[in-house]
C-alpha cells in the first residue's frame, strides 16, 4: 500500500547532526589548503557541489555578517573550464552568483583550445566533456595554480572513491593512482615539484543526500535546472536526453515534454535529467533518501562507455 508521505514529518527524522562533522573538515581542510599553497584556485562551475564548497569557503575564510550573508573575499580566484556547450541557464547562475560576492572568475574556454589547434573534434557536435582536460591543463599552466579546489565525492564514481582528499598531478597533469600519498591522523603531505600540482577535494567524504540536506539547511542558491521544470527531451538508451542544438532527436526518435530535474549539470551534450516532481530541495532530499543510482550512474552518457572511463580520463587530468 502506498500511503501519501508527509515531507514535513519525515525531514525531521533525518539527523543533521552529521553535516556539523562533515563542515568542520572541509573547512580544515579548506584552511590547509591556503596555508600550505601559494596559488590555489577553486573550481566553481554553478553546480551543486560546487555551490556547496563555496559556501564553505565563505566560512573558512570570511566574516559572516548576518544569516548567510558573508564580508570580505576569498584569498584566490574561482575557476571555470566553459566547453561552449554548456547549459545557458548555469552560465548566468554562475556570471550572477560571482557579481554578487565580488569574488574574481578565471574562465578557460575550450573554444579557445580548439582555435590554438589544442583540442580538435571529429565532429562539431561531439562531446566536449573529455576535452575539458586540456583546456583546464591550459589554464593552470597560463595562471600557474599549485592547487585547484574541487567538489569531487567519493560516492560519485569508482575512480573518485580510490583517489585522496589531496591528490597529487605530476609534471603532465596527470594522476597515477598507484602513486598516491597516505594521509594518516589528517596529517596531509603537500610537498610539490616544479611544474606539479594538487586536487583538493573537501567535501570527499559526504554523500549526495548529505549535499543536499547541507543545501536545505544552508537555504544555498542553485541553478533552476536542479528543480522540476518541464523539458523537451528524447528517450535514447534509458536516458532522457534534453533537447538542444546539440543533441538533436536521431532519425526515428520521438520529441516528448517531460517534467524533470537534473541530478548533476555539465555539458549538455552527456548530461541528462531523470524524471521528478521535486521542486524544493526538502523534497529532493526525500527523493533522495530512495535512489540506489549515484547522479553519474543516472544521468551521465560518458561515464557509460565503460567501466575505467572516469579512471583514464582523470588519470589524463581530468577533474
Amino acid at each position: 500500500m502506498n500511503a501519501p508521505v508527509n515531507l514535513e514529518k519525515l525531514l525531521p527524522s533525518v539527523d543533521h547532526r552529521h553535516l556539523d562533522h562533515l563542515e568542520e573538515e572541509a573547512i580544515f581542510i579548506l584552511r590547509e589548503v591556503a596555508a600550505s599553497f601559494e596559488r590555489p584556485a577553486l573550481l566553481f562551475s554553478g553546480g551543486k557541489d560546487s555551490c556547496v564548497v563555496l559556501r564553505l569557503a565563505e566560512k573558512a575564510f570570511k566574516q559572516r555578517v548576518s544569516g548567510n550573508e558573508f564580508k570580505g573575499r576569498l584569498p584566490f580566484p574561482l575557476l571555470h573550464v566553459d566547453t561552449g556547450h554548456n547549459f545557458p541557464e548555469v552560465i548566468a547562475f554562475r556570471d550572477r552568483r560571482v557579481e554578487e560576492m565580488g569574488e574574481r572568475l578565471v574562465v578557460g574556454h575550450l573554444e579557445d583550445s580548439i582555435a590554438r589547434g589544442t583540442v580538435r573534434l571529429s565532429h562539431p557536435l561531439e562531446s566536449r566533456n573529455g576535452h575539458q582536460t586540456v583546456a583546464l591543463l591550459e589554464a593552470i599552466e597560463e595562471h600557474r595554480f599549485d592547487v585547484l579546489i574541487g567538489g569531487a565525492r567519493r560516492d560519485e564514481e569508482k575512480a573518485r572513491a580510490k583517489e585522496r582528499i589531496f591528490s597529487h598531478r605530476d609534471s603532465f597533469g596527470q594522476w597515477q593512482p598507484k602513486e598516491q600519498r597516505p594521509e594518516l591522523w589528517n596529517l596531509f603531505n603537500t610537498r610539490i615539484r616544479p611544474g606539479e600540482h594538487f586536487r583538493a577535494f573537501p567535501i570527499s567524504n559526504w554523500t549526495e543526500l548529505d549535499v543536499w540536506l547541507y543545501l536545505a539547511r544552508e537555504n544555498i542558491p542553485l541553478p533552476s535546472l536542479y528543480y522540476a521544470h518541464e523539458r523537451s527531451v528524447i528517450r535514447r538508451k534509458g536516458l532522457l536526453v534534453p533537447l538542444t542544438e546539440v543533441t538533436p532527436p536521431e532519425e526515428g526518435e520521438t520529441v516528448e515534454t517531460a517534467t524533470v530535474r537534473f541530478r548533476t549539470v555539465g555539458d549538455m551534450t552527456c548530461t541528462c535529467p531523470v524524471e521528478s516532481d521535486a521542486a524544493t530541495a526538502s523534497e529532493i532530499v526525500a527523493e533522495t533518501l530512495t535512489v540506489t543510482i549515484s547522479e553519474r550512474g543516472a544521468t551521465r552518457m560518458d561515464d557509460r562507455t565503460s567501466e575505467a572511463s572516469m579512471e583514464r580520463r582523470k588519470k589524463e587530468g581530468y577533474f
